[in-house]
């Protein structure tokens, strides 16, 4: 039997060295609200800040819209909340036809605790061929509270 032995690739390292599609070329953003000390900026483009969060509680929009249609290969989403205790839900979904219909990709929840989960990262493979618009739904906090919601990076390639 042949083997050999493999150097094994962190998500991290994975992430970092993607081919990242540059949104600030390709990309309108449509966002509910932004807190100006967060802009979205911060969490769409590499060394803009410290992410994204929304000027208020309550659930937030993130629309990408694309001047020409996009393929997409990869979606790499991430959280971090290092204060309170929630659970939040995030959906992300695509459209063909400039926002006409939606299709969902993912709809995922997650609970972040101040001592255990405070961030959570996530690194989709799709196979999108011709991206329009991409949305991205977030309620910070399922159960109604104050939550503020916030993205710390939204990566594509």
């Amino acid at each position: 039997m042949r083997k050999r032995i493999i150097t094994p690739v962190s998500k991290e390292t994975a992430i970092a060295d993607a081919d990242w599609l540059k949104l600030d070329e390709l990309a309108e953003v449509e966002i509910t609200s932004e807190d100006a000390a967060h802009p979205i900026e911060s969490a769409l483009l590499p060394g803009r800040g410290s992410g994204w969060r929304a000027a208020g509680p309550g659930k937030q929009t993130i629309r990408l819209c694309f001047a020409r249609p996009q393929p997409l290969r990869r979606i790499a989403l991430n959280f971090v909340e290092p204060d309170s205790e929630r659970t939040q839900e995030y959906v992300l979904r695509w459209s063909p036809d400039n926002g006409q219909s939606f299709r969902d990709i993912v709809r995922q929840q997650w609970v972040f605790s101040p001592h255990g989960a405070t961030s959570e990262s996530e690194d989709y493979a799709v196979e999108l061929p011709a991206v329009t618009v991409l949305e991205l739904g977030i309620v910070p906090d399922i159960s109604g509270g104050a939550a503020i919601a916030s993205l710390a990076q939204w990566r594509l390639a």
